[in-house]
């Protein structure tokens, strides 16, 4: 690779070719301020926070989307170049709602920061202000047009990684709007709910829908027996919603600060993990032997349920009938839960913590109700939870740890790293090989399916059946592979799709920031917490067996398919 030579702050650099300025700044640890750009994302320099000043050129240069040159004199911090930054971020703010205490990103929002950083403390420009009426169409995500700053992340996310294409850029120069075309409202398009837009987003023009004055009711009800099931991703999440660093195994803290909050019983969401194995396990082997539709593909994402009903309704099939292991915890809690505690369903209100924003869209689906209730009541971001701590005023950090209730909070590694992109595939494999074998799978760590590779494939030998898998994260790549099954060149047994890129570590209800350092961490926790367990395969699991034992009979009964099991909805683009 040709290596570029170049001066930055008297500093003598050099980089590969194709390096924008502001990578090498940075790899000279000279830090340049940014807004619209963010790393993984197409880029386009929209907001000009971070000029530079290059020797020779006539006007300031947005270091971002500039390529180094051989030679290239550039000064980062001139007082020339601060003065301009400035004046762009004022006139920003200028057009900007001055509502910071009363929005969700306070304290979290890089326009904030960089107020801060240059010492704004008045806007000297009052002129005409946009003005749109928020959107909150959506069961996920909530949009406000004044907060926004034209910087295109969402676009970018939306359209190139998980080629949706619900977000578009209408009109043009101060009426500029970023929108679902003809600015249609969200919940008429085909989102999916995913929430990576509100992930990206530098401020509070898209957040998710903040549900929590609704469970702070729940609770203070007398009459209300209030439970709650965490999702296997919130382990390894939490623990940045209240100030830890990345990758913290938040467990038993998360566990002690929900019973604080006043939850009658805390329960895990890995515990259906394990269930959804069982289920999912033995549908793939049903259709293998007795000439099922194939691939089969997972179903435990209801984004990738949604893009799938939205863009290829015609591969349906191929998704397995299980329900989310969300969805079967809500309806096993207003019914197996419910008649071993004696309390009547209609008093017991289900709440999950979730680092998805499209399980608020999925709790709302007709299809989950099948316990004669709505099966789960209202969902919970990660970063939703991290407020109800801090607004309990919990040191969360600091609590001894606890464990889940019984029997629903008992689980294994395997339900624990469903929260990764792989982990499904991998638990799935754990128990399948030792169903169909009958014999102890010596190394259970399938590498294979483990890391941030959009897509992955592997043929596993389970006795005498090669099985061929696939896994795939972010529904861009999902997409390849779902062409690849329509062209008939698709030879797989088992696919796993995750919504999210990185999978539900990386979901759209997961803290802010979250980047591609910070869902390895994740991952990382993921997988450690899954060897620190005792129980690491989902058919191990003595309350899942005890399940089928008491109440479900057997995998793929008929109580199961009443229960966990669901169907789908072709919607085509637009419905």
């Amino acid at each position: 690779m040709k290596m570029i030579n170049l001066t930055i702050d008297n500093q003598k650099v050099a980089v590969e070719a194709g390096t924008t300025i502001l990578e090498a700044a940075r790899k000279v640890g000279v830090k340049i301020p940014t807004l619209c750009y963010l790393k993984d994302l197409n880029v386009i320099g929209a907001c000009r926070i971070c000029m530079v000043e290059v020797q020779g050129a006539r006007t300031f240069i947005p270091s971002c989307v500039a390529p180094v040159a051989e030679g290239m004199v550039v000064r980062t911090n001139t007082p020339a170049v601060i003065a301009a930054r400035k004046l762009v971020l004022e006139l920003i703010l200028s057009d900007h709602p001055m509502e910071c205490l009363t929005c969700l990103r306070n304290q979290n929002c890089e326009l904030q920061d960089l107020a801060k950083e240059f010492g704004i403390t008045e806007v000297r420009f009052d002129g005409a202000k946009t003005e749109y009426p928020i959107d909150d169409s959506s069961p996920s995500i909530i949009r406000d047009p004044r907060k926004c700053v034209l910087c295109r992340r969402c676009m970018s996310v939306c359209t190139n990684v998980q080629t949706v294409q619900a977000l578009c850029a209408e009109n043009r120069g101060f009426d500029t709007l970023i929108a679902p075309a003809f600015n249609e409202k969200l919940a008429n398009m085909e989102c999916v709910n995913c929430g990576q837009c509100s992930l990206v987003c530098p401020t509070g023009a898209i957040v998710e829908r903040d549900d929590t004055a609704k469970v702070w009711a729940a609770l203070a009800d007398p009459k209300k027996h209030v439970v709650v099931q965490t999702a296997p991703a919130t382990r390894v999440q939490l623990g940045e919603a209240v100030g830890a660093e990345p990758g913290s195994i938040f467990t038993g803290q998360m566990v002690a600060g929900l019973r604080r909050l006043g939850f009658d019983k805390v329960f895990d969401t890995d515990f259906t993990a394990d269930l959804t194995i069982l289920e999912e396990g033995n549908e793939l082997l049903q259709r293998v032997t007795t000439g099922g539709t194939l691939p089969m593909i997972t179903s435990c994402s209801p984004g990738w349920i949604k893009f799938c009903e939205h863009f290829y309704p015609d591969l349906l099939a191929h998704l397995s009938t299980c329900k989310s292991p969300q969805q079967m915890f809500g309806a096993l809690a207003k019914t197996y839960y419910a008649k071993k505690a004696g309390i009547d369903p209609a008093d017991i209100y289900c709440v999950s913590i979730m680092p998805c924003t499209a399980k608020k869209y999925e709790c709302r689906r007709p299809e989950m109700n099948s316990s004669g209730y709505q099966d789960v009541d209202v969902v919970l971001t990660s970063r939703e939870l991290g407020r109800m701590f801090i607004q309990a005023g919990l040191d969360t950090t600091n609590l001894p740890e606890e464990e889940y209730d019984e029997p629903l909070g008992i689980s294994t590694g395997a339900g624990e790293i469903f929260g990764a992109s792989g982990g499904v595939m991998e638990a799935a494999l754990r128990t399948v090989y030792e169903v169909v074998t009958g014999q102890t799978l010596e190394n259970i760590d399938f590498e294979v399916c483990r890391g941030l590779t959009g897509v992955k494939e592997a043929t596993v030998q389970v006795g005498d059946l090669s099985v061929k898998v696939a896994i795939t994260n972010g529904l861009g790549n999902a997409r390849k592979v779902l062409d690849k099954i329509r062209a008939g060149e698709a030879d797989y047994h088992f696919i796993e799709v995750m919504c999210c890129p990185g999978g539900c570590i990386g979901g759209g209800g997961s803290p802010i920031p979250t980047n591609t350092e910070i869902r390895l961490k994740r991952i990382d926790a993921t997988y450690t917490e899954d060897e620190r367990m005792v129980l690491r395969k989902s058919h191990e699991n003595p309350a899942v067996t005890a399940l089928y034992e008491e109440f479900l009979e057997k995998p793929l009964g008929h109580k199961s398919h009443e229960l966990l099991h669901t169907h789908y909805t072709p919607r085509g683009v637009n419905k």
